[in-house]
């Protein structure tokens, strides 16, 4: 550790305050992508669903993060969750959980750009990152069928906030009909 404080950094206002309205920004974003979903449309594509919820921290590694979970069901056997996850520093990632009983429709998350995560750490977000940077193909490493599997995917957003918005409702419209249900 330095033994000099940088007060120059801890008197930037302007820092603080932008990184505040980002925050802000996207906790308006995620609010304005779960309402684009009624409850009735995430129970018709999975019937266990809780809902929607929106969490956010400042230490995922020593960065901030919002995160929306959508059906929020994390049992491994029978489970399904939807995770858009804002963290700061290293992008906007979608991560579909998928229990080892839940409907796993491998070819339409292969189609629109998704990736298999580690099976063993479903739930750590850097760990998934790291995993999908360094992996080269899915396909050299499938799980068996009979293994929860977590896709995630990296999505690249603009400047503009409406258009931000029509891209994440757009992924979300993706998964809800790669079930065939909706």
């Amino acid at each position: 550790m330095k033994s000099e404080l940088d007060l120059h950094l801890w008197l930037d206002k302007t820092l603080v305050q932008r990184q505040n309205q980002l925050k802000t920004d996207f906790l308006s974003l995620f609010e304005q992508l779960g309402n684009s979903v009624t409850n009735e449309e995430l129970t018709h594509f999975f019937s266990n669903s809780k809902g929607k919820k929106i969490s956010k921290g400042n230490q995922l590694l020593g960065f901030p993060y919002l995160v929306l979970d959508l059906i929020r069901d994390f049992d491994l056997g029978s489970g399904c969750n939807i995770r858009f996850v804002s963290w700061f520093g290293h992008g906007l990632f979608c991560c579909v959980f998928l229990g080892i009983q839940t409907l796993q429709p491998e070819r339409l998350f292969v189609e629109n750009g998704f990736q298999l995560g580690r099976k063993d750490l479903p739930w750590d977000l850097a760990a998934q990152v790291d995993w999908i940077k360094n992996q080269a193909e899915w396909s050299k490493n499938p799980p068996k069928q009979e293994e929860a599997k977590l896709w995630i995917k990296e999505i690249a957003l603009v400047g503009d906030r409406d258009t931000s918005l029509q891209i994440l409702c757009k992924e979300l419209k993706k998964i809800l009909q790669a079930n065939g249900k909706k």
